[in-house]
């Protein structure tokens, strides 16, 4: 079984997340045996950031930093363990709420963000592939 990182390279709809993850020099945390969630952006989510957002941010190690880690969490939660909490607590150190309807395809918002492809296990982890950016408050 591969690691996030290996997992995320592999699929090829994280070109963008990678990116940044190697721009933020987070690659060997989100490799190490520790296990993380990663609630991941596609390349299409990255697309709806307004034009140069991505690339202010990718210039600021910072606030690239603090933005990646508001997509990670501590610990493996599959979907059936984040509907039943309320929000969780990033690496970041933010709380992301978490929003549970059973009229969604796939059930579950994370800060406005919709999984759309859940539950993808890892080596040191899980992936939940969502929607859209989360930025931090």
């Amino acid at each position: 079984m591969k690691t996030i990182v290996e997992t995320a390279i592999d699929d090829g709809s994280f070109t963008t997340l990678v990116k940044a993850v190697q721009a933020a020099l987070l690659e060997d945390t989100l490799s190490e045996p520790l296990p993380y969630t990663l609630f991941a952006p596609t390349d299409a989510a990255f697309d709806k950031l307004t034009v140069g957002t991505l690339d202010s941010v990718l210039q600021n190690e910072d606030q690239l930093k603090s933005i990646l880690t508001y997509h990670l969490v501590s610990g493996k939660y599959m979907v059936s363990d984040l509907k039943k909490l309320h929000s969780i607590k990033t690496v970041q150190g933010g709380d992301l709420p978490i929003e549970v309807h059973h009229l969604f395809h796939r059930g579950i918002k994370v800060d406005g963000a919709q999984v759309i492809d859940p539950d993808i296990e890892c080596a040191n982890g899980v992936i939940h592939v969502i929607d859209s950016v989360m930025m931090p408050k």
